[in-house]
C-alpha cells in the first residue's frame, strides 16, 4: 500500500467504515509495536538498531462481523492481512513481513456463553488467557491450560499455534480442550465447526484450523472444555542416575496413571536446578512429579509412584522443589529469569515415540554443539503421553554476533541443524510453540508429498494468498 496514494486513502475509508475511525490506525508507534513479537531475530533486529518490517495498517475489529467486513476488502484488494493477539509468539507467526494489515484481536474480549451442566465455556478469541481462567476460577472450574504465556496470550493465539500447558499430561493440549469453534474465511464466510468434536460426520473441521497460524482463517469464537478443580494437588521430585532411566520411569508410570505434571531434567539442566533451588549438589537426571484429584486417589498413585521410582534407584527429594516450581512456574519467564538479549538462544521442542525420543536427544545436542563450539544445548522432557514425549530443549549462545546479518545468519543455521536432526531420527518440526515465519522452510521436509494436503486447502480457502503470507510453509 502507497501511504500517499489517493487508493490507499480509499482503501482506509472503507477500513473506518468496517470498523469505525478510532480503530483503524496507521501510527508509526502502533506498527513498530505489533513488529516485534518473542521470536529473537525480530528483537535482535530491532536491538541492533534496525527498522523492523512493519504492517501498513493496524486494524481493531470489535465483532465476527467486522473480522468479515475487513476480509472482504482485503480479499478484494489482495491485501495481506496477519491476525495479532498477544504477541507473545516465539516464531515470528504473528509478524507482517509482507505489509499489509494487522488484524488486532483484542477488543473481542467477551465471555459469550458459560454452560455449567455441559462442563464448557465459549469466549471471543482475543481475550487474554488468563482473564479467562479466572472466570472460571469464579466459578469453581478450570481451563487447566496454564502454559508459560498465559498472562500474556490470547485465546486465538492458543488456538493458532496449538498450544500446550504445564499439565497437558493430564488434562492435554488446546486440541483436546478447545470443542469447536466459529472461524472466518479469507472471503469473508462466517462458519462453525459441529457443537461437538467427537462424531463420525466427515472428518473434525476443528483440525484444519488448530495449529494453522490464521493461514486459513480468523477464528473468532472458540468453546472449550471445563474442569472442576481438583481436591488436592500433591508434588514430589526424585533424582536419577542418568536420563535414560528417568525415561524409562516417565514410561512405567504413565502405564498406570496421568499425573498432571511430569517434568524430566537432563544432567546439564540438573546440575543448575537441584542445586540453586535444593541446595544438592548431585549429578543425575531430576524428575518433578504432580498428581491431581481426589485426596483418596491420590494417595493410591503417589504410593505406587513412588514405588517406581525408588525401583529405578531414585532418589526421593520429597515435595519442597515441585511446591516452588508452581508457585514461580510464570516468573521464570519474565525478566531478570528469562533467557532474552544480548543472549542468542532459542526452544527447538519436538515430540516423539519413546523409542525416538532419547535418539533425538543425543543427535540434536551433538548436532548443536559438535558444528557450533560456542552454543550450550540443555533440555527436560515436560509433556508426555502413552506412547511418548516431547523434548523442551534450548540452545544458548553468550556473545552472538554484533552485526545483525551476520547474527541472524548464525541463528538460522544453528535451527536447520538442530531441528533437522530431530527429523531424521523421527521427531517433529516442533511440538507446541509453532511453525511461523522461523520453521517454515523445514515443513515441506517433514512432509514431504503430504505437504500437497495442506497447499490445497490453502488454495482452496485463500486463493488470493493474503493470510498470514509465508508462515507455515504454505
Amino acid at each position: 500500500m502507497n501511504p500517499k496514494g489517493y487508493m490507499t486513502q480509499m482503501i482506509l475509508s472503507e477500513l473506518e467504515d468496517a470498523v469505525g475511525r478510532d480503530n483503524v490506525s496507521t501510527r508509526e508507534t502502533d506498527k513498530i509495536v505489533t513488529a516485534v513479537d518473542l521470536f529473537w531475530i525480530p528483537r535482535m533486529w530491532a536491538d541492533r538498531g534496525q527498522y523492523p518490517a512493519t504492517a501498513d495498517v493496524i486494524v481493531r475489529p470489535g465483532t465476527t462481523e467486522e473480522v468479515a467486513k475487513v476480509l472482504v476488502i482485503a480479499n478484494y484488494y489482495k491485501i495481506p492481512v496477519t491476525t495479532w493477539g498477544g504477541g507473545s509468539g516465539s516464531q515470528g507467526g504473528a509478524l507482517a513481513v509482507t505489509g499489509g494489515i494487522i488484524l488486532d484481536t483484542k477488543r473481542m474480549n467477551k465471555v459469550v456463553e458459560y454452560d455449567p451442566d455441559s462442563m464448557t465455556v465459549t469466549v471471543e478469541t482475543g481475550m487474554n488467557f488468563q482473564q479467562l481462567e479466572w472466570y472460571a476460577n469464579e466459578h469453581g472450574h478450570s481451563l487447566m491450560h496454564y502454559p508459560s504465556s498465559i498472562t500474556c496470550g490470547t485465546v486465538g493465539g492458543f488456538i493458532a499455534h496449538n498450544g500446550i500447558g504445564v499439565l497437558s499430561t493430564r488434562y492435554g493440549k488446546i486440541d483436546d480442550m478447545c470443542l469447536s469453534m466459529e472461524v472466518v474465511l479469507p472471503n469473508g464466510s462466517i462458519i462453525h465447526t459441529l457443537p461437538i468434536p467427537k462424531h463420525s460426520s466427515g472428518p473434525d473441521l476443528n483440525a484444519i484450523f488448530l495449529g494453522a497460524e490464521g493461514t486459513f482463517g480468523v477464528v473468532t469464537k472458540a468453546t472449550f472444555r471445563l474442569f472442576e478443580m481438583p481436591e488436592v494437588r500433591k508434588f514430589r521430585a526424585f533424582l536419577f542416575p542418568d536420563l535414560t532411566t528417568g525415561i524409562a520411569v516417565g514410561r512405567e508410570i504413565l502405564k498406570k496413571m496421568k499425573p498432571s505434571i511430569m517434568r524430566l531434567y537432563d544432567e546439564a539442566e540438573t546440575a543448575s536446578i537441584i542445586k540453586k533451588i535444593l541446595g544438592v549438589s548431585k549429578t543425575g537426571a531430576f524428575m518433578n512429579l504432580a498428581l491431581d484429584g481426589l485426596a483418596e486417589v491420590v494417595a493410591i498413585e503417589e504410593r505406587i509412584m513412588i514405588e517406581i521410582c525408588k525401583k529405578y534407584g531414585g532418589m526421593d527429594l520429597g515435595p519442597e522443589y515441585g511446591e516452588k516450581w508452581w508457585d514461580s512456574r510464570v516468573t521464570f519467564f519474565f525478566p531478570p529469569h528469562a533467557l532474552d538479549l544480548p543472549l542468542m538462544h532459542g526452544t527447538m521442542d519436538s515430540v516423539a515415540t519413546f523409542a525416538n525420543i532419547e535418539k533425538i536427544y543425543w543427535a540434536m545436542k551433538h548436532a548443536v554443539e559438535d558444528n557450533f563450539p560456542d552454543v550450550r544445548f540443555i533440555a527436560h522432557f515436560s509433556h508426555w503421553y502413552e506412547w511418548g514425549c516431547i523434548i523442551y530443549d534450548r540452545f544458548i549462545m553468550e556473545k552472538p554476533p554484533a552485526d545483525p546479518e551476520e547474527a541472524l545468519r548464525l541463528h538460522n543455521q544453528i535451527w536447520y541443524k538442530a531441528v533437522r536432526a530431530a527429523l531424521a531420527n523421527g521427531g517433529v518440526v516442533n511440538d507446541h510453540h509453532g511453525v511461523g515465519l522461523k520453521l517454515g522452510k523445514l515443513m515441506k521436509e517433514q512432509y514431504g508429498p503430504t505437504m500437497q494436503v495442506l497447499e490445497g486447502i490453502k488454495k482452496a480457502l485463500d486463493p488470493n494468498g493474503i493470510m498470514n503470507p509465508f508462515k507455515m510453509g504454505v
